[in-house]
């Protein structure tokens, strides 16, 4: 008995020491990324990872920019009727976003053109002049919830400003618009959409009732340069459904620059309309030449 007394005695010491050792003992560290390195990876894909001219890259196609910045875009549409002449549009796109309070953005786009129409017809001649401009108006609320995810809505508003029945649809049409961005690393995805009816002008005109949805899809490198597609669809819905559509499709190249406090982006594009009315361009070329200006400017509006 004195012998299993003593064995029993030294059993529970072993198992005291052995609990108290384990006391003691560090903890293993853990496997896979903890909190830290998670949100370490967040950052790094983050708008701030990117490098100062990818930021300016990303201006480029951005709907709801938080800069001001001016594309001019020389437009060149090829193979329209059936003597395939050319047509010249030059577009400038004034985008000034203004701050209101409580973190709300409204960012305004007005699209002023300039067309050279060639002649369709043996022996008509060219016409040159101002086209139609149109306006947008975009309210965007904080995005707090999906800071990825920016949106915004308004009107549309269109103005007969062309200087010849040719270069435009001599009617004032109204309608609504939608844009949103969805914007991670070096990658942007971003789609705008709006329709116009027109309520008055010209009543010898035909009526405007005109669907336009602009995509982008943009990958960016810290150099500056860029790929992108961004096809302009539209839809005249007074034609009939074989002339309604125009559907490019095509890509481009860019490269974003910084002089100073001045930020540039150029841009080539090239676009097939596979599916056109008839007697429409059958491609096109579009060249940008963009200014972006630093955020103080907004400050001052």
């Amino acid at each position: 008995m004195r012998r299993l007394a003593a064995v029993l005695a030294l059993l529970a010491l072993l198992a005291e020491a052995s609990r108290a050792s384990a006391q003691e003992e560090p903890t293993p560290p853990s496997i896979g990324p903890d909190k830290s390195d998670i949100e370490h990876l967040k950052r790094d894909v983050s708008s701030d990872a990117l490098s100062l001219l990818q930021k300016i890259a990303k201006q480029a196609r951005n709907p709801l920019p938080d800069q001001i910045n001016i594309p001019i875009m020389p437009t060149f549409n090829f193979g329209i009727g059936p003597g395939h002449v050319t047509q010249f549009v030059l577009e400038i796109e004034p985008v000034i976003p203004f701050h209101l309070p409580n973190d709300w953005n409204l960012v305004t786009r007005t699209d002023l053109t300039v067309i050279n129409q060639p002649g369709t017809e043996p022996g008509q001649g060219d016409t040159f002049g101002f086209g139609d401009t149109q306006f947008w108006a975009f309210v965007a609320p904080p995005n707090t919830v999906a800071p990825a995810l920016i949106w915004g809505v308004g009107p549309t508003i269109l103005f007969p400003t062309a200087s010849a029945n040719v270069l435009g649809g001599g009617k004032w049409g109204m309608g609504p618009a939608a844009a949103a961005i969805y914007d991670i690393g070096p990658w942007e995805v971003g789609l705008l959409v709006s329709n116009v009816w027109s309520f008055a002008g010209d009543r010898s005109r035909s009526a405007v009732n005109s669907m336009t949805i602009e995509q982008d899809l943009q990958y960016s490198w810290p150099s500056g340069w860029y790929l992108t597609y961004g096809p302009t669809v539209t839809a005249d819905w007074t034609a009939s459904s074989s002339d309604r559509w125009t559907v490019p499709v095509g890509a481009g190249v860019g490269k974003a620059l910084q002089i100073g406090q001045l930020a540039l982006n150029l841009q080539v594009e090239a676009y097939d309309n596979v599916v056109r009315p008839a007697g429409t361009s059958t491609w096109s070329l579009i060249l940008t030449l963009q200014f972006v200006f630093p955020e103080t400017a907004i400050r001052r509006w």
